[in-house]
């Protein structure tokens, strides 16, 4: 009768083995549905502020997590046990004296590979598995220092807009729910004119490129031109505004009116004439803007339609219809014929007037709800923000896909680019602005305490390129607009 060689015992005992792990992984991997049931009702019965979706996801995540811990122990464990078996047979074979030890190393550095394969493994899965969750969450060390410098107050009712000047003197524009819009000194924070011309809301309001007029759009289903002239005051110290006292728990829609009747706004000139109005619209006009040179104005209506006018004529040269639902913002580049209009239907259209006798258009589906905004940048992109929490930065020459995009915790409004240091501003429903380059990356998020920054929905951000003290603005419901002072480091900068 043969007699089994020590070796082929042992394979055979590998074998076995390896076959009783394999059976004691398929028995966990049996159960996993039964447990993942019991964890997914005890995950809905425990109190959390997490939406049931996400937390479901976390627990998939952690599941697969916690199977790959229990392999690799179970392939430890039998690791272990081959260890043993085969240190009892050298030392039955007496090698233990002279290479016993030595064995027992090779044996030890083999199952440490074994060990250091399945920990690479393991932390490659679980960085694979978790990168969902923290890819929005991207490192945002100190990178852009943000101070609030000041507050212009007057208006009555929630500020919808703002624009700045692009001739001198150099002023600030708002526009507002309470039927007016304004104009402010940078500088001392007063009330410089009034605007109260229109019958509803000032939605929009925009600079001409050259001239000291300004184009709003309102409610009462028109846009205006009209022109100001204002005298700057004598610069004042600036408050150190950080120490004003503030309770952040005001309601300020039911604060007196008194509150907005300061000196300034009070006291300031007003213009209750307009000197051109446009009045195709059959609807709210929510956005217009300024074709490059002038001479042409775009406007945006809850009607579905944008119109482009003749500004000297007050004519209508062409009405812009195809999207499905109401017309949210409108945007025109700033050296070239192209028009941006962001719609409620989901999507933005890019328009092109640079051939004068064909006009072409181009729809973009890259989000999921409203678009609130789509803007140009100097350079050849647009930049789209949504209700669906995302911000996306589109390239001109090749819009198939989106270059970055930026996920958020909050609805985004009205967003803003600046033209020196291509900046993304992001005015958010829960009180927020934030600061992300063009790349995507978070660079700040701009102060709100119980001392300073908006109380309320922010509506809107706009920048200033003429290095006064305030390089971008925000406005929103809380009826102020603020002016702050970003600086961005050189080395980012460069980046």
């Amino acid at each position: 009768m043969p007699v089994e060689s020590g070796s082929s015992a042992s394979s055979r005992q590998a074998k076995q083995k390896r076959k009783s792990h394999s059976l004691s992984i398929r028995r966990t991997n049996s159960t996993e549905q039964e447990r993942t049931g019991l964890q997914r009702e005890m995950l809905e019965g425990q109190d959390s502020k997490l939406p049931l979706s996400l937390r479901s996801n976390l627990l998939d995540l952690f599941g697969q997590i916690e199977r790959e811990f229990e392999n690799l122990y179970i392939e430890n464990i039998e690791l272990r046990r081959e260890i043993e078996t085969l240190n009892d047979r050298l030392t039955a074979e007496g090698q233990t004296i002279d290479g016993g030890d030595l064995t027992k190393g090779a044996l030890k550095a083999k199952a440490s590979h074994s060990t250091s394969q399945l920990s690479q493994k393991l932390k490659t899965t679980y960085k694979a598995s978790t990168s969902k969750i923290v890819s929005s969450f991207k490192a945002t060390t100190s990178r852009a220092v943000c101070q609030l410098v000041k507050e212009y107050v007057g208006h009555r009712d929630g500020i919808w807009d703002l624009s700045v000047t692009r001739t001198q003197p150099v002023v600030l524009g708002t526009a507002s729910a309470d039927h007016s819009a304004m104009l402010w000194s940078i500088e001392t924070g007063k009330c410089l004119l009034k605007y109260l011309g229109h019958a509803g809301s000032v939605n929009s309001i925009k600079f001409h490129p050259t001239e000291q007029m300004a184009l709003t759009a309102s409610g009462d289903q028109t846009a205006h031109i009209w022109r100001y002239t204002v005298q700057l005051p004598t610069p004042q110290p600036v408050a150190d505004i950080s120490q004003t006292p503030c309770d952040d728990d005001i309601d300020f829609s039911d604060k007196d009116e008194a509150d907005g009747d300061g000196d300034g706004p009070n006291e300031c000139p007003s213009i209750r004439v307009s000197s051109t109005t446009l009045r195709s619209h059959q609807g709210v006009v929510i956005a217009a803007d300024w074709l490059v040179g002038g001479k042409q104005v775009v406007t945006a209506s809850w009607d579905r339609a944008a119109n482009l006018y003749d500004v000297e004529t007050s004519e209508l040269v062409h009405s812009l219809t195809g999207h499905d639902q109401e017309l949210t913002h409108c945007c025109t580049h700033p050296t070239q014929r192209l028009v941006v209009t962001s719609s409620r239907d989901t999507t933005f259209r890019l328009w092109d007037f640079r051939d004068p006798s064909i006009h072409s258009v181009n729809v973009f589906q890259g989000h999921t709800d409203t678009v609130t905004s789509a803007v140009f940048t100097v350079g050849d992109n647009v930049v789209s923000g949504s209700d669906d929490r995302t911000v996306k930065v589109w390239d001109l020459k090749n819009m198939r896909s989106p270059i970055a995009t930026i996920r958020t915790d909050s609805a985004v409004n009205r967003i803003s680019v600046s033209v020196n240091q291509r900046i993304i501003a992001l005015p958010h429903d829960n009180r927020q602005v934030r600061l992300f380059d063009m790349s995507g990356v978070r660079l700040a998020r701009l102060p709100r305490s119980n001392r300073q920054g908006h109380r309320r929905m922010v509506c809107c951000s706009a920048w200033c390129e003429d290095n006064s003290s305030c390089n971008l603005f925000s406005c929103g419901f809380d009826r102020q607009a603020i002016g702050w002072n970003i600086n961005i480091p050189v080395l980012l900068q460069e980046k």
